[in-house]
């Protein structure tokens, strides 16, 4: 009876030796292996092991956590816009035939570069008004000079005498008010005579930009005070940002703002806040935030829509780059190595963010110099996660 259970023993023991084997054969994933011994999960919390090979194929990269400043900051949308001084519509006072067109849409001007040439019977008219007023107050300050001294002399009365000095009074109002609409025109009075006398006028830029419309063609007859041509400035672009109500208060003059439009990071651009409205606005219960912007790309232009950031308040801490920081649910978590290739899934509260960056705050302790995991960790949190779902009974 003896040698018959020492027999069996010996013919069992390989079958029980191998089947551990086979059931590790069967149970982990090929990809990544989350460690299923409790032991080691009550040392080290949920740990996934990689190969070099997976390593290498998935872009793992880790990193340490820095002490950066951080900011928290507001959400908001709004567009980008041009102040008054930065637009312009060029009209013309007279009606006039359009002889010529000197540029193209889209063209950069300088302030009082020629935009078209125009000829008008009422400019010319003009001019010949000027000479008239001119000639006029010569005529009639000659003629005070004797009403004065006649008067002197007790030959006139002193009625004649104030009559000349009205008249001259009137003649040198009309002179200077013709003098005064030439100018707008860009013609200077004290050179014009009889023998310069022109029927046409160059419409000039008010002030420096691109053109951004042209509403006339060559041979039109141009109406007054109808746009011609559209100016835009785009240096002088700033952001327009809608604040609610209950965030006013957060916001002041100087913050430092990160946006993009369509397309775009957040962060592509910057801005500086300059002015916050002291009303809200006719149709929410927000208020416009102006913001200067610190560049000036060729992309940006008035009218576009942005999404930004305002940075509020500045700390400074631990953190990691948004990517090291994985959610399963409303729990976050960070991959921190603790043996080559073997990572350990940890808790962690976040706080400030911005610029790509996250603060942390580790719910055990987690050395500053450890190496944690800064690209991949989605993919380490979606192996954890599976694996522990297999294992789930």
């Amino acid at each position: 009876m003896n040698a018959f259970l020492q027999l069996h023993f010996r013919s069992a023991l390989p079958l029980l030796l191998f089947s551990p084997l086979l059931f590790a054969a069967c149970g982990g994933s090929p990809s990544a292996t989350p460690k299923d011994d409790h032991a080691t999960e009550a040392a080290h919390g949920n740990e996934v092991a990689l190969t070099p090979d997976q390593v290498k194929a998935i872009g793992l990269v880790t990193g340490t956590m820095e002490k950066r400043g951080l900011t928290t900051s507001l959400r908001a949308n709004g567009r980008l816009v041009l102040p008054p001084d930065k637009s312009a519509e060029v009209s013309v006072f007279f009606g006039g035939l359009v002889r010529n067109v000197a540029v193209r849409e889209g063209q950069h001007v300088d302030k009082g570069q020629t935009l078209a040439e125009l000829e008008s019977l009422e400019f010319l008219q003009l001019q010949q008004d000027f000479l008239e007023s001119s000639a006029n107050g010569k005529a009639l300050a000659a003629d005070l000079k004797r009403q004065q001294d006649l008067h002197d002399d007790r030959i006139n009365a002193t009625k004649t005498l104030e009559r000349a000095q009205a008249d001259l009074s009137v003649a040198k109002a009309k002179q200077a008010a013709t003098a005064a609409k030439l100018r707008l025109f860009g013609v200077d009075p004290a050179s014009l005579t009889a023998e310069n006398l022109r029927s046409s006028f160059a419409l000039r830029a008010p002030i420096a930009g691109n053109v951004q419309h042209i509403t006339v063609t060559t041979g039109q007859f141009a109406e007054p005070n109808k746009p011609l041509f559209s100016i835009v400035d785009n240096s002088g672009l700033h952001i327009d940002l809608n604040v609610f109500e209950q965030d006013v208060a957060r916001v002041h003059t100087g913050q430092k703002v990160v946006f993009g439009h369509a397309g775009e990071p957040v962060g592509r651009h910057t801005a500086t806040v300059f002015a916050v409205n002291k009303a809200f606005e006719s149709d929410q219960q927000a208020v416009l935030v102006h913001a200067k912007l610190d560049d000036n790309g060729e992309e940006l232009l008035a009218g576009m829509y942005v999404d930004a950031l305002i940075m509020t308040d500045s700390t400074s801490a631990w953190s990691l780059p948004d990517d090291a920081v994985v959610s399963n649910g409303d729990e976050h978590y960070i991959f921190v190595e603790h043996e080559p290739n073997t990572f350990v899934q940890t808790a962690v509260r976040t706080g400030a963010s911005g610029l790509g960056y996250t603060e942390v705050k580790p719910l055990t302790a987690v050395p500053h110099d450890a190496r944690i995991v800064v690209k991949g960790a989605y993919y380490l949190l979606s192996e954890l996660t599976k694996g522990s779902g297999e294992h789930s009974h």
